[in-house]
């Protein structure tokens, strides 16, 4: 099972990300927990993000897992599902994670609660195709 780390920054514009330093934030990632690899997008969802998201959904394995880190999950949900369904993407294995309003400890805190979740649940067996 792999799992692959998107973040958003929202254009560095977003006050939301002022204690946050995402120069560094990827390589902590990688560094911090178990994953295949982390990218930092400034706009997911924007043409060169959605982009990028398509790639990592059409090249993951059945039983991979995106872990998105950006705003709110409702409104991930809401701006990535035709992405997700034109993909074929497992929609319960795109897992959306609030990254705002935290430093990058506060971050890697909530992106490992989200890993935890994921192998938990990959130990309790595998999840029925979306």
């Amino acid at each position: 099972m792999e799992i692959k780390v998107l973040l958003c920054n929202c254009k560095g514009l977003c006050d939301s990300f002022k204690d946050s330093d995402m120069n560094k934030l990827p390589f902590e990632v990688e560094s911090d927990l178990d994953v295949k690899y982390t990218v930092l997008s400034p706009q997911l969802c924007g043409q060169g993000g959605n982009a990028i998201l398509e790639e990592a959904m059409k090249t993951s394995k059945p039983d991979g897992y995106l872990l998105v880190g950006a705003c709110a999950p409702k409104a991930q949900e809401k701006l990535f599902k035709k992405l997700i369904r034109a993909t074929g993407f497992n929609e319960k294995h795109f897992v959306p994670v609030d990254i705002r309003s935290t430093d990058n400890a506060g971050i890697l805190d909530r992106l490992r609660g989200s890993v935890e979740g994921i192998l938990k649940q990959a130990e309790a067996g595998p999840s029925p195709a979306a």
